[in-house]
């Protein structure tokens, strides 16, 4: 762990010294990261060990916290009841829409072709 926590360090000199932003790859980023969640210390403690700002580590750690996390889980037998039974009568809406949208159609042509609303 120290030749890793050397590692850091070092680049971290090299982000301070020069003019130019530093960047950093997603490799280094993931094990700065790790040094915190891994070892329980501080952001603000291994920010300075490295030399990064505290800010930026900050916002690698919520990245791999947030990557880490487990998926959500599946739905359970209720909700995946329930789901099936929306989705039937979101079907059953949708077919009797189509229904009404020709029947208003239909009478809306027979209207216009007799005006005057009389049967003939």
């Amino acid at each position: 762990m120290d030749i890793l926590i050397a590692r850091f360090a070092l680049a971290g000199k090299d982000a301070l010294m020069g003019a130019k932003r530093k960047s950093y790859t997603p490799k280094y980023r993931q094990e700065a990261a790790g040094l915190v969640i891994g070892t329980g210390r501080t952001i603000a403690e291994v920010a300075r060990e490295i030399g990064v700002g505290e800010q930026l580590l900050g916002r690698w750690v919520a990245k791999e916290r947030a990557r880490m996390d487990a998926p959500p889980e599946a739905v359970d037998a209720d909700e995946r009841a329930e789901l099936e039974r929306l989705r039937r009568e979101v079907a059953e809406l949708r077919m009797d829409r189509e229904f009404l949208k020709k029947a208003a159609a239909f009478f809306a042509a027979a209207n216009t072709s007799n005006p005057s609303g009389r049967s003939q």
